[in-house]
């Protein structure tokens, strides 16, 4: 199975393509660690990369799809594979229909984690991370044993920058713009599934499974 996770930032479709990779047994891609293994290569697709990138550029979609379909080429994707945060906007998703059309292959299920943006606004701006291990906490749902110190190894915890509540704002505007229109897109390909992303991971987790069967 090809399944594409859509969603706001911080809607939870990361921790679910985790799960599902172990559960299912194929691989949850990401574009950026892709990138950093054909640069760390010095394929001809990482040159390309690693210069834009340099010169401080966007990395063209043509470059990401590229990358795209060499991964997708390799033995442990044969069984299908996860794409979470990609892609972003309608062009790219006409660009990986295009990509795996070449294989032939297809998305088989797109599922939209469908959650209110207040709702994340308060999700992403109460997590604290620790300084020294990485850690994360919630003020709300998550907190520590001792007010403002890491369980696990005592050291400080701050709020990250993209954490904030305006800097939050600011990125779901971005994806209200740029990521929102690929659900219809997958919607008029009869692809689509909605699921309630404010409810816990486990019964996110739950009605995912049910959804993939």
């Amino acid at each position: 199975m090809i399944l594409v996770l859509i969603g706001p930032p911080g809607s939870g479709k990361g921790t679910q393509a985790k799960i599902l990779a172990a559960t299912r047994k194929f691989p949850q891609l990401s574009t950026g660690d892709m990138l950093r293994t054909a640069i760390a290569q010095g394929s001809e697709l990482g040159l390309q990369a690693k210069k834009l990138m340099d010169q401080g550029a966007l990395v063209p979609d043509s470059v990401v799809i590229g990358l795209i379909g060499q991964r997708t080429l390799e033995s442990d994707c044969k069984v299908g594979f996860i794409l979470d945060g990609f892609p972003r906007n309608v062009s790219q998703a006409q660009a990986l229909d295009q990509m795996l059309k070449t294989q032939g292959r297809e998305v088989d299920r797109a599922v939209f984690f469908e959650i209110p943006d207040e709702d994340l606004v308060k999700r992403l701006s109460g997590r604290r991370t620790c300084v020294e291990c990485s850690a994360m906490y919630h003020v709300e749902n998550a907190k520590p044993q001792k007010d403002g110190l890491c369980d696990q190894c005592g050291s400080s915890l701050r709020q990250r920058d993209d954490d904030k509540s305006e800097v939050v704002r600011k990125r779901l505007q971005v994806y209200h713009e740029q990521t929102a229109p690929v659900v219809g897109f997958y919607e008029r390909q009869s692809k689509l599934k909605t699921l309630d992303a404010a409810e816990s991971a486990i019964q996110v987790s739950k009605v995912l499974t049910d959804i993939l069967g």
